[in-house]
């Protein structure tokens, strides 16, 4: 990606979503009029040229901008309102591995481990469960352990089932607003900590 920073602060997040949003107002033109054969062969062969990937196909730039949109709109959530003891964010961006997670925090009482995705419905259980057994796996020491994703992914009348100390957040991305869950179990870690160190209210 061609963003350089991987660090995401309040200082920082609104100009880094504004400039990665107008980097995609040109994304689509290598397809405009295809049709057909020639249509699927662009989407999975030609490099679309502009955008945060222009080296990529358009099919392959779609699934990272995605999957970015999700961690870029949800940790500007988590920094606006607070949700966690962190003034700072460690983000990896497209296919990164660099750092073992999609996203990371640490303070000195707290750190934070998380995977993030944009997916469909249909495929929302199985990279659910991906991701958890990463975090179960390799996040064992991490204060909070969080998976991130697109809002509209959980299929209809889904309800998840909570493990301590993993939180869901559910990035509504047109808005910008998160829903973290189980808030109530949250709000009893949170509490558990110094208010004036973390920054949070316990109320």
């Amino acid at each position: 990606m061609q963003q350089p920073i991987r660090t995401l602060t309040l200082a920082n997040i609104s100009k880094i979503q504004s400039e990665f949003d107008s980097s995609l107002a040109m994304l689509g033109e290598s397809i405009r009029g295809k049709t057909g054969i020639s249509l699927l062969e662009s989407l999975k062969r030609e490099k679309v040229r502009v955008g945060p990937y222009p080296n990529v196909t358009l099919f392959e730039a779609a699934n990272r901008i995605m999957s970015d949109l999700v961690i870029l709109h949800g940790v500007a959530g988590l920094l606006k309102s607070k949700t966690f003891p962190f003034d700072e964010y460690i983000v990896e961006f497209g296919n990164e591995d660099n750092n073992g997670f999609d996203i990371r925090a640490s303070s000195p009482t707290a750190t934070l481990a998380g995977e993030a995705f944009n997916v469909a419905p249909s495929f929302f259980q199985g990279k659910k469960r991906t991701a958890l057994k990463k975090l179960r796996e390799k996040a064992g020491q991490a204060t909070y352990k969080i998976i991130m994703f697109n809002a509209d992914a959980p299929p209809a009348n889904y309800m998840a089932r909570h493990e301590p100390n993993i939180y869901h957040v559910a990035v509504h991305i047109p808005s910008g607003t998160i829903v973290v869950e189980p808030d109530n179990a949250l709000k009893t870690l949170i509490s558990l900590a110094d208010p004036v160190e973390t920054g949070l209210s316990t109320e």
